[in-house]
């Protein structure tokens, strides 16, 4: 399983971006697909999550109401709309894969995309 991370760039603060990650190989397997980012020096932090079998979404607090998690089943494509961005979401973007079943912490998830930037100037 590889997945490609994409559509990170810079924004002015209350602008949008939609993330990609495109999911090759066997991807059925999977029980939850997410997001994480992490800003320099800091760890990496769950953003939200989208599992298959409820089609149900989480979301990380201070990003509720303002993020979007869907999927393109039919493509293997998971997105991530932002919308109303503040520098405090600059960070590089992961999107990953989980066969746990968990889905908000790091150690939850079994692959992991290359990450992309995302910086926020205010």
């Amino acid at each position: 399983v590889q997945l490609q991370a994409s559509g990170g760039g810079l924004v002015q603060a209350g602008g949008s971006l939609r993330l990609s990650c495109v999911v090759s190989g066997n991807a059925y397997s999977s029980t939850v697909m997410g997001w994480f980012r992490q800003a320099p020096g800091k760890e990496r932090d769950f953003v939200a999550a989208f599992r298959w079998g409820t089609r149900r979404t989480y979301y990380a607090d201070d990003v509720k109401g303002r993020f979007t998690i869907s999927r393109d089943p039919a493509n293997k494509v998971l997105y991530l709309q932002m919308d109303n961005l503040k520098p405090e979401d600059t960070a590089v973007y992961y999107c990953a894969m989980s066969r746990t079943g968990g889905l908000r912490s790091v150690a939850d998830y079994n692959y992991w995309g290359q990450g992309t930037q995302v910086t926020v100037s205010s």
